[in-house]
Protein backbone atom coordinates (compact mmCIF):
# COMPACT_ATOMS: atom_id res chain seq x y z
CA UNK A 1 0.00 0.00 0.00
CA UNK A 2 1.63 3.40 -0.86
CA UNK A 3 0.92 6.61 0.43
CA UNK A 4 -1.44 7.98 -2.53
CA UNK A 5 -3.85 5.07 -1.31
CA UNK A 6 -4.15 6.96 2.33
CA UNK A 7 -3.49 10.36 1.91
CA UNK A 8 -5.95 13.19 1.77
CA UNK A 9 -5.70 14.52 -1.47
CA UNK A 10 -5.20 18.14 -2.49
CA UNK A 11 -8.63 19.16 -2.97
CA UNK A 12 -9.87 18.14 0.42
CA UNK A 13 -7.09 20.01 2.16
CA UNK A 14 -7.68 22.80 4.60
CA UNK A 15 -4.47 25.34 3.84
CA UNK A 16 -3.75 28.51 4.85
CA UNK A 17 -2.71 30.83 2.54
CA UNK A 18 0.34 33.87 2.62
CA UNK A 19 -0.32 36.76 3.25
CA UNK A 20 -2.48 35.95 6.34
CA UNK A 21 -2.73 35.79 10.40
CA UNK A 22 -2.03 33.36 13.03
CA UNK A 23 -6.13 34.41 13.30
CA UNK A 24 -7.01 32.17 9.82
CA UNK A 25 -5.03 29.10 11.27
CA UNK A 26 -6.15 29.42 15.00
CA UNK A 27 -9.53 28.93 13.89
CA UNK A 28 -8.91 25.78 11.64
CA UNK A 29 -7.04 24.31 14.84
CA UNK A 30 -9.88 24.60 17.14
CA UNK A 31 -12.90 23.92 14.78
CA UNK A 32 -11.55 20.80 13.11
CA UNK A 33 -9.09 19.92 15.68
CA UNK A 34 -5.90 19.77 12.97
CA UNK A 35 -2.78 19.53 14.96
CA UNK A 36 -1.14 21.58 11.90
CA UNK A 37 -2.22 23.61 8.76
CA UNK A 38 -0.56 23.53 5.34
CA UNK A 39 0.63 26.69 4.24
CA UNK A 40 0.31 28.08 0.57
CA UNK A 41 1.14 31.29 -1.74
CA UNK A 42 -0.47 32.31 -4.78
CA UNK A 43 2.35 33.41 -7.63
CA UNK A 44 2.51 34.01 -11.31
CA UNK A 45 3.64 30.42 -11.64
CA UNK A 46 0.70 28.32 -9.93
CA UNK A 47 0.44 27.71 -6.24
CA UNK A 48 3.52 26.97 -4.10
CA UNK A 49 4.08 24.94 -0.94
CA UNK A 50 5.68 27.21 1.48
CA UNK A 51 5.64 24.61 4.80
CA UNK A 52 3.08 24.51 7.98
CA UNK A 53 1.94 26.05 10.96
CA UNK A 54 1.42 24.05 13.95
CA UNK A 55 -0.88 24.56 17.11
CA UNK A 56 3.08 24.01 19.30
CA UNK A 57 3.82 27.23 16.98
CA UNK A 58 0.82 28.75 17.61
CA UNK A 59 1.12 28.38 21.58
CA UNK A 60 5.46 28.67 21.61
CA UNK A 61 5.11 32.05 19.72
CA UNK A 62 1.80 34.36 21.05
CA UNK A 63 3.71 37.63 19.86
CA UNK A 64 3.72 36.95 16.08
CA UNK A 65 1.00 37.37 13.90
CA UNK A 66 1.81 37.36 10.81
CA UNK A 67 1.45 33.96 9.17
CA UNK A 68 4.30 33.94 6.80
CA UNK A 69 6.85 33.95 9.98
CA UNK A 70 5.40 31.41 11.91
CA UNK A 71 5.65 28.59 9.05
CA UNK A 72 7.89 25.85 9.43
CA UNK A 73 9.53 24.15 6.67
CA UNK A 74 9.05 20.08 6.83
CA UNK A 75 10.00 16.83 5.62
CA UNK A 76 7.49 15.88 2.49
CA UNK A 77 6.90 12.45 1.11
CA UNK A 78 6.44 11.37 -2.38
CA UNK A 79 3.09 9.75 -3.36
CA UNK A 80 4.68 6.59 -4.16
CA UNK A 81 6.43 6.41 -0.80
CA UNK A 82 4.84 3.13 0.99
CA UNK A 83 2.77 3.44 4.12
CA UNK A 84 6.14 1.83 5.49
CA UNK A 85 8.45 4.28 4.55
CA UNK A 86 6.07 7.47 5.52
CA UNK A 87 5.80 5.55 8.91
CA UNK A 88 9.50 5.74 9.31
CA UNK A 89 9.47 9.61 8.05
CA UNK A 90 6.87 10.37 11.19
CA UNK A 91 8.56 8.59 13.84
CA UNK A 92 11.95 9.97 12.73
CA UNK A 93 11.26 13.57 11.95
CA UNK A 94 8.38 13.68 15.07
CA UNK A 95 5.55 15.31 12.44
CA UNK A 96 2.11 13.85 12.82
CA UNK A 97 1.20 15.55 8.99
CA UNK A 98 3.51 14.95 5.94
CA UNK A 99 2.54 17.36 3.02
CA UNK A 100 2.79 15.15 0.11
CA UNK A 101 4.61 17.04 -2.60
CA UNK A 102 5.52 16.33 -6.30
CA UNK A 103 6.54 19.98 -7.52
CA UNK A 104 3.33 21.12 -5.50
CA UNK A 105 1.34 19.74 -2.76
CA UNK A 106 -0.37 17.20 -3.91
CA UNK A 107 -1.88 16.11 -0.37
CA UNK A 108 -1.37 15.20 3.16
CA UNK A 109 -0.87 11.99 4.72
CA UNK A 110 -1.18 11.97 8.49
CA UNK A 111 -0.26 9.38 11.75
CA UNK A 112 -4.28 9.23 11.37
CA UNK A 113 -3.80 7.67 8.10
CA UNK A 114 -1.25 5.17 8.88
CA UNK A 115 -3.55 4.41 12.04
CA UNK A 116 -5.88 3.14 10.13
CA UNK A 117 -4.02 1.04 8.00
CA UNK A 118 -2.87 -0.34 11.29
CA UNK A 119 -6.59 -0.58 12.02
CA UNK A 120 -8.04 -2.11 8.93
CA UNK A 121 -5.09 -4.72 8.53
CA UNK A 122 -3.56 -3.38 5.49
CA UNK A 123 -0.32 -3.47 7.40
CA UNK A 124 1.51 -5.24 10.11
CA UNK A 125 -0.61 -5.05 13.39
CA UNK A 126 -0.13 -7.60 15.63
CA UNK A 127 2.45 -6.44 17.89
CA UNK A 128 1.61 -6.37 21.53
CA UNK A 129 1.02 -2.83 22.74
CA UNK A 130 2.97 -3.43 25.47
CA UNK A 131 5.75 -3.79 23.44
CA UNK A 132 5.13 -0.50 22.44
CA UNK A 133 3.91 1.62 25.09
CA UNK A 134 6.44 4.31 26.42
CA UNK A 135 7.35 3.66 30.60
CA UNK A 136 7.73 7.53 30.98
CA UNK A 137 4.27 9.15 31.48
CA UNK A 138 3.74 13.44 31.53
CA UNK A 139 1.20 13.98 34.54
CA UNK A 140 -0.38 16.88 35.65
CA UNK A 141 -2.40 17.80 38.93
CA UNK A 142 -6.29 18.50 38.63
CA UNK A 143 -6.06 21.58 40.33
CA UNK A 144 -3.54 22.82 38.48
CA UNK A 145 -4.67 25.95 36.33
CA UNK A 146 -4.72 25.49 32.79
CA UNK A 147 -2.13 27.91 31.71
CA UNK A 148 0.45 26.67 33.83
CA UNK A 149 -0.53 22.87 32.61
CA UNK A 150 0.23 24.22 28.83
CA UNK A 151 3.08 25.10 29.85
CA UNK A 152 3.89 21.55 31.48
CA UNK A 153 3.09 20.15 28.10
CA UNK A 154 5.52 22.71 26.57
CA UNK A 155 7.88 21.67 28.30
CA UNK A 156 7.66 18.33 28.09
CA UNK A 157 7.43 18.35 24.78
CA UNK A 158 4.27 16.14 24.83
CA UNK A 159 1.08 17.22 23.51
CA UNK A 160 -0.89 15.15 26.74
CA UNK A 161 -1.02 15.14 30.41
CA UNK A 162 -2.26 12.29 32.56
CA UNK A 163 -4.31 14.07 35.33
CA UNK A 164 -4.01 13.26 38.91
CA UNK A 165 -5.78 13.70 41.88
CA UNK A 166 -4.70 14.99 44.88
CA UNK A 167 -3.90 11.62 46.35
CA UNK A 168 -2.13 10.65 42.95
CA UNK A 169 -5.28 8.62 41.21
CA UNK A 170 -5.37 8.79 37.64
CA UNK A 171 -8.58 10.94 37.24
CA UNK A 172 -8.56 11.95 33.31
CA UNK A 173 -6.61 13.16 30.18
CA UNK A 174 -5.42 16.63 29.12
CA UNK A 175 -4.51 17.10 25.56
CA UNK A 176 -3.21 20.11 23.40
CA UNK A 177 -6.26 19.84 21.57
CA UNK A 178 -8.07 20.62 24.76
CA UNK A 179 -6.35 23.89 25.07
CA UNK A 180 -6.39 24.80 21.72
CA UNK A 181 -10.10 24.41 21.90
CA UNK A 182 -10.44 27.40 24.48
CA UNK A 183 -7.74 29.48 23.61
CA UNK A 184 -8.36 33.12 22.13
CA UNK A 185 -6.29 35.63 20.78
CA UNK A 186 -6.42 38.79 22.03
CA UNK A 187 -4.52 42.30 22.41
CA UNK A 188 -2.28 43.31 24.41
CA UNK A 189 -2.17 46.20 26.54
CA UNK A 190 -0.37 49.29 24.64
CA UNK A 191 0.32 51.65 27.52
CA UNK A 192 -0.67 50.46 31.03
CA UNK A 193 2.13 53.13 33.21
CA UNK A 194 4.66 51.69 35.38
CA UNK A 195 2.75 48.75 37.33
CA UNK A 196 3.41 45.35 36.07
CA UNK A 197 1.38 42.09 36.25
CA UNK A 198 1.65 40.43 39.52
CA UNK A 199 4.93 38.67 39.63
CA UNK A 200 3.65 37.15 43.24
CA UNK A 201 1.08 35.54 42.07
CA UNK A 202 1.32 31.85 43.09
CA UNK A 203 1.01 30.61 39.00
CA UNK A 204 1.88 33.11 37.46
CA UNK A 205 4.10 32.13 34.82
CA UNK A 206 4.70 34.84 32.07
CA UNK A 207 4.94 38.91 32.57
CA UNK A 208 3.68 41.50 30.82
CA UNK A 209 6.62 42.57 28.31
CA UNK A 210 7.77 46.19 29.50
CA UNK A 211 9.38 49.21 27.68
CA UNK A 212 10.34 52.66 29.92
CA UNK A 213 6.54 52.84 31.02
CA UNK A 214 4.25 52.19 28.93
CA UNK A 215 4.18 48.05 27.01
CA UNK A 216 4.82 46.68 24.20
CA UNK A 217 1.47 46.62 22.03
CA UNK A 218 1.54 42.59 21.67
CA UNK A 219 -0.93 39.73 20.41
CA UNK A 220 -1.41 37.30 22.52
CA UNK A 221 -2.83 33.45 23.19
CA UNK A 222 -5.19 33.72 25.92
CA UNK A 223 -5.65 30.36 28.13
CA UNK A 224 -8.83 30.72 30.71
CA UNK A 225 -6.95 30.50 34.29
CA UNK A 226 -9.42 27.63 35.40
CA UNK A 227 -8.11 24.58 36.84
CA UNK A 228 -7.16 21.47 34.61
CA UNK A 229 -10.26 19.45 35.92
CA UNK A 230 -12.63 21.56 34.13
CA UNK A 231 -11.36 21.03 30.96
CA UNK A 232 -9.67 17.55 31.14
CA UNK A 233 -11.45 14.10 29.69
CA UNK A 234 -12.37 12.09 33.01
CA UNK A 235 -14.37 9.50 31.08
CA UNK A 236 -11.31 7.82 30.26
CA UNK A 237 -10.24 5.00 27.79
CA UNK A 238 -7.59 2.64 29.06
CA UNK A 239 -5.73 -0.43 27.75
CA UNK A 240 -3.58 -3.62 28.85
CA UNK A 241 -0.43 -5.16 27.54
CA UNK A 242 -1.32 -7.80 25.82
CA UNK A 243 -3.84 -5.80 23.38
CA UNK A 244 -2.17 -5.66 19.81
CA UNK A 245 -1.37 -2.10 17.70
CA UNK A 246 -4.40 -3.14 15.44
CA UNK A 247 -6.73 -3.58 18.66
CA UNK A 248 -5.56 -0.39 20.18
CA UNK A 249 -5.43 1.82 16.42
CA UNK A 250 -9.43 1.04 16.23
CA UNK A 251 -10.05 2.06 19.66
CA UNK A 252 -8.00 5.74 18.95
CA UNK A 253 -9.84 5.77 15.54
CA UNK A 254 -13.37 5.04 16.93
CA UNK A 255 -13.16 7.71 19.92
CA UNK A 256 -11.04 10.16 18.21
CA UNK A 257 -8.38 10.07 20.20
CA UNK A 258 -4.51 9.62 20.13
CA UNK A 259 -3.29 8.27 23.43
CA UNK A 260 -4.23 5.43 25.74
CA UNK A 261 -3.14 5.27 28.83
CA UNK A 262 -1.53 1.46 29.72
CA UNK A 263 -2.79 -0.33 32.92
CA UNK A 264 -1.61 -3.25 35.03
CA UNK A 265 -4.84 -3.90 36.95
CA UNK A 266 -5.68 -0.59 38.34
CA UNK A 267 -2.02 0.54 37.94
CA UNK A 268 -0.67 3.02 35.41
CA UNK A 269 2.09 1.47 33.56
CA UNK A 270 2.94 3.38 30.33
CA UNK A 271 1.40 5.58 27.66
CA UNK A 272 0.11 4.30 23.93
CA UNK A 273 0.36 7.36 21.93
CA UNK A 274 -0.33 6.76 18.35
CA UNK A 275 3.03 7.11 17.07
CA UNK A 276 4.06 4.65 19.15
CA UNK A 277 2.09 1.96 17.17
CA UNK A 278 3.72 3.22 13.55
CA UNK A 279 6.90 1.98 15.43
CA UNK A 280 5.70 -1.70 14.77
CA UNK A 281 5.93 -0.44 10.94
CA UNK A 282 9.40 0.91 11.31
Amino acid sequence: MNVADVMTPREDVVTAVIPGTRDDVLEYLQERTFSSVPVIKETDDGEQFRGIVSRDTLINNPDEDQLALLVEEVPTVAADATIEDVARLIVEEGERRIPVVDGRLEGIVTVTDVIRAIAEGAVDGDVPVGELAREDVNCVYAGTPLPVAERELSYADVPYGVVLDEVGDLTGILTEVDIIAVAKVVEGEADTGESIANQDDEWMWEGIKAVGNSYMPTRNVEIPNEPVSEFMTSDLLTVGKRRTAREAAQTMLNNDIEQIPLLSGDTLVGIVRDVDLLEALV
